[in-house]
């Protein structure tokens, strides 16, 4: 078995013309890891799994992607990466069948490995309507189903998903997060954006950008241990007034974050004596209970720039 990292990067940036699209990203990917970019819109991470698929060219830095490196323009790369936009990848207009003939084509499939290949995915992601169903008539997560089965057609060592799930329903959200994990547990490897907090939790790892850097990588529950090194209350002024006490708790000694959550308010703190000093005061009427900080919370501090 391969022990090398499916992907190794070191120093990647890509500008055009005065914009810095990603600025110097290093990170590495295990084979058979589901790794997770989240991030803002425009934080660099489709720039980067473009130039990891070889779409785009890096200014500078090195990246090597199952193995390949950029010495022949990428060309390389494309035959071992499968690659799912943030957009449809199928046309509407098209059957399903003359979809996957289409992305069987353009990989330059023997005819016969992609009929093959179509059966085996039909089975995989449980697809039992006709070939001739014109793809406009699908729902949107069965679109989604059938994107992912066109982009591992030529049954790729490493499978990119920017955004895969993006405005589909829940269910149809969980179906397509039961089949990446299927997917890496053939050996293959899965890097995924998403910008759904519950999609985010299922990575093995995630790597955080924000306006194209690489600012925390780590484990979901490694990255809520190092960004809130002390307790987190959560604050529910039950409807009453809470502006003069949130205007007095931000200016709070050992205070590292404070943000609303719907009706409610996350407060992070250095330690329990800090918290203790700086909810002193809490209205009567309110109400406090410890929790343990999300990814969303994480989210706020680190990728939104709030850090105190």
């Amino acid at each position: 078995m391969n022990a090398a990292p499916a992907l190794e990067v070191k120093g990647l940036s890509i500008k055009f013309g005065d914009f810095t699209a990603v600025d110097n990203v290093s990170f590495s990917v295990e084979r058979g890891e589901i790794f997770g970019f989240l991030g803002a819109n425009g934080a660099g991470k489709t720039t980067t799994i473009r130039m990891l698929c070889g779409l785009l060219e890096p200014t500078s830095g090195t990246a090597v992607v199952g193995g390949l490196g950029f010495g022949d323009g990428g060309r390389g790369i494309k035959k071992i990466v499968g690659y799912m936009s943030q957009k449809f990848t199928l046309y509407n207009d098209l059957t399903v069948g003359e979809n996957l003939d289409f992305a069987a084509g353009l990989r330059k499939l023997d005819a016969g490995y992609a009929a093959g290949r179509r059966r085996e995915l039909f089975e995989f992601i449980g697809f039992d309507r006709p070939l001739s169903t014109l793809v406009a008539s699908l729902p949107g997560g069965v679109k989604q189903e059938l994107a992912l089965a066109a982009a591992m057609l030529h049954d790729p060592e490493i499978v990119f998903l920017d955004e895969p799930t993006s405005g589909v329903a829940p269910a149809s959200r969980a179906r397509f997060w039961t089949l990446i994990r299927r997917i890496t547990g053939m050996g293959k490897t899965v890097i995924v954006t998403t910008h759904y907090m519950d999609e985010a939790e299922q990575c093995g790892r995630i790597a955080l950008m924000r306006t194209g850097a690489l600012i925390a990588l780590d484990s979901p529950e490694g990255l809520k241990r190092s960004t809130f090194p002390g307790p987190m209350a959560e604050l529910d002024f039950k409807g009453a007034p809470a502006e003069a006490f949130i205007c007095g708790l931000e200016k709070a000694a050992g205070l590292l974050e404070l943000s609303p959550h719907g009706m409610r308010w996350h407060a992070a703190f250095s330690d329990r004596a800090a918290m203790a000093a700086a909810l002193a005061g809490l209205p009567p009427t309110a109400a406090m209970a410890l929790i343990n900080p999300s990814l969303e919370d994480v989210f706020i501090r680190l990728v939104e720039g709030r850090e105190r």
